[in-house]
């Protein structure tokens, strides 16, 4: 495998981590190559850009990481690791088609139809796959305890070898290829609720797979300690300014609707009394961000931009958000771990609700932060499901893309004796069911537990 000295170093210290940790985990979300060598001690280059598929696959696996370390990062509890990070030079350019493929989906509503046909039958053929085997299957190689598989692809590959694997379903719904190695004693399942256990049991007797159910365990979706703690200082809005946070996902999704929206939500910074205070969370989109600041600049809007971070410290007591007492932040950074940890930190103890797709990430996070949401376009059934579950629990309503100064209007109106809807909406997210903030503890747990 050709890779570069130091990357190379990093490889065989991330194999030795693996076979000693108590928690493998594997996801596939992006190149953090430089965050790698930082966490290690090497020289870091923070100006460099990652290729990034998924925020989701990303904190929904450090989330069970923090969950496992505690107070401190310790290989010897939970390791992380994605094999997008060590792909050999020559294969390394279909990790970028297969950012460039997403990206161009992401941002052409019209080729939804595309992105559709590449999910039903494509995603098992998608050139990603050839590449990140390879390193995977070795540095995996000498573990012998339960792997945490956060993605499809890293599951089927390491369940096919024979590894003992948990995979997690992290979303409302199964897709086929989860159901690839389901018979199969040395693979178990997480699974988000018990609908979602019915659909996969469901769909194994339908494919002819034998599944003892007692291996397809209901644990709830996976989600940061650190947002959780957010909800015991988090109070239900009832006058002020709405604080919202608007987010794109890992791909740059929803941008069109995201400019529709600035379009309507920079000029009420403009307005006494302040109706609302606003965040943008473009991610490590670095044409989201520009657009952004373009659009700010010619409404005569001050942006106050937060897109540097200090060597990532997944322990540090949060302090006064960055976003206190600005009108209109951004918050952006070329590499997910940095991007992720500034969401994380900053806009989730500070929002008081999220304007984003219902994605598995943002929906859960801002759900377990205490936030209400108002949802973009979903991109796929699993989101369409995500939607209706936060719908049903009266936590979410889909944004009026096109009104939405009206829909605000509308939702924090509180004339009479009626809490208004926002208010409402948190004090029922501040009280959702403990299921939904208890999926890192009890995927950790599944993995310790034997199922014959």
């Amino acid at each position: 495998m050709s890779l570069n000295h130091q990357i190379e170093k990093l490889f065989e210290i991330d194999k030795k981590f693996l076979k000693e940790t108590k928690l493998p985990i594997i996801t596939v979300s992006a190149s953090y190559k430089e965050d790698l060598k930082g966490l290690h001690g090497l020289k870091q280059d923070e100006s460099l850009t990652d290729v990034v598929f998924s925020r989701a696959h990303y904190s929904m696996a450090l989330a069970i990481g923090v969950e496992a370390w505690g107070k401190k990062v310790d290989h010897k509890k939970a390791w992380i690791l994605d094999p997008t990070n060590y792909v050999s030079r020559q294969n390394w350019r279909s990790i970028e088609l297969t950012e460039v493929i997403g990206k161009t989906l992401a941002r052409h509503p019209i080729l939804k139809k595309v992105k559709d046909l590449v999910d039903k039958f494509g995603r098992s053929k998608l050139p990603i796959l050839s590449s990140i085997t390879p390193p995977l299957l070795h540095v995996t190689s000498e573990i012998k305890c339960p792997i945490i598989s956060m993605h499809i692809a890293s599951g089927n590959i390491l369940a096919g070898q024979g590894k003992k694997i948990v995979q997690v379903i992290t979303d409302p719904h199964v897709r086929d290829e989860y159901l690839n190695n389901a018979e199969k004693d040395n693979v178990k399942f997480c699974v988000f609720d018990e609908k979602t256990k019915t659909e996969f049991l469901e769909k194994a007797a339908i494919l002819n797979k034998k599944v003892n159910p007692e291996k397809v365990i209901v644990t709830g979706p996976p989600v940061d300690p650190r947002i959780i703690k957010c909800r015991n200082k988090k109070q239900a809005w009832r006058s002020g300014p709405i604080k919202l946070c608007l987010s794109t996902g890992g791909l740059g999704t929803n941008k069109s609707e995201i400019k529709t929206l600035l379009k309507q939500l920079l000029p009420l910074l403009r307005k006494r009394p302040l109706p609302i205070h606003l965040c943008l969370y473009a991610g490590t989109q670095k044409d989201i961000f520009d657009m952004a600041k373009k659009m700010a600049k010619e409404e005569s809007i001050k942006t106050n931009a937060i897109s540097s971070l200090d060597q990532p410290n997944y322990f540090d007591k949060v302090g006064t958000s960055l976003l206190e007492g600005h009108k209109f932040s951004i918050i952006y950074h070329p590499q997910i771990v940095d991007a992720n940890e500034i969401l994380t930190k900053h806009a989730f103890p500070w929002a008081d609700g999220f304007i984003t797709k219902p994605s598995g990430d943002m929906a859960y996070d801002a759900t377990a932060a205490g936030c209400f949401t108002l949802t973009l376009a979903e991109w796929g059934e699993w989101e369409h499901n995500i939607r209706e579950v936060f719908e049903q629990k009266a936590i979410s309503r889909k944004a009026e893309v096109n009104h939405i100064v009206e829909q605000l209007s509308a939702l924090s109106d509180s004339s009479g004796k009626n809490r208004s809807w926002i208010e409402q909406a948190m004090t029922n997210a501040l009280t959702i069911d403990p299921l939904f903030i208890s999926g890192t503890k009890n995927i950790i747990k599944a993995s310790r537990t034997k199922c014959n």
